[in-house]
């Protein structure tokens, strides 16, 4: 006596088709990621332009009071912090004793940013901005 009995198919993933799909998420990873944190260092250059602008604003209040930029200083005591809001730009003031009625603030990134296309931002008493050690031009970037 010769049972036949339909056995169903068994289910499930072949070796083959699981190592196939894993290829292609990591193709797709590969591709996504630059995308994803050329887009993060993006959108993380508001902090150093809000910072510049903020300091640029400071220094001409100290100005308004001593009708120069000398003395004026970044840091605790200074009339700005010397790192931007969220710590990704150190801050940096130049004041040429040769001319006080002048300064240059240098926004330069650091940690995460510091592989930034922009590079480092500035920003003068005339409302310049520039940018500086980047790939991009400050038109891109500002």
């Amino acid at each position: 006596m010769n049972r036949t009995t339909n056995a169903p198919a068994s289910a499930g993933f072949t070796l083959i088709e699981l190592m196939i799909t894993v290829v292609i998420i990591g193709i797709l990873a590969s591709i996504a990621y630059p995308s994803f944190v050329s887009f993060v260092q993006k959108s993380r250059r508001s902090d150093a332009k809000t910072a510049l602008l903020s300091a640029a604003q400071r220094l001409e209040q100290y100005r308004t009071m001593g009708n120069t930029y000398a003395g004026a200083a970044l840091g605790t005591n200074g009339v700005y912090a010397n790192q931007s809001e969220n710590g990704y730009y150190a801050l940096t003031l130049s004041v040429p004793p040769a001319q006080p009625g002048t300064y240059s603030l240098q926004a330069t990134p650091q940690g995460a940013q510091a592989g930034d296309h922009c590079g480092t931002f500035g920003y003068d008493q005339a409302g310049n901005k520039t940018v500086a050690g980047g790939t991009l031009a400050a038109s891109n970037c500002w």
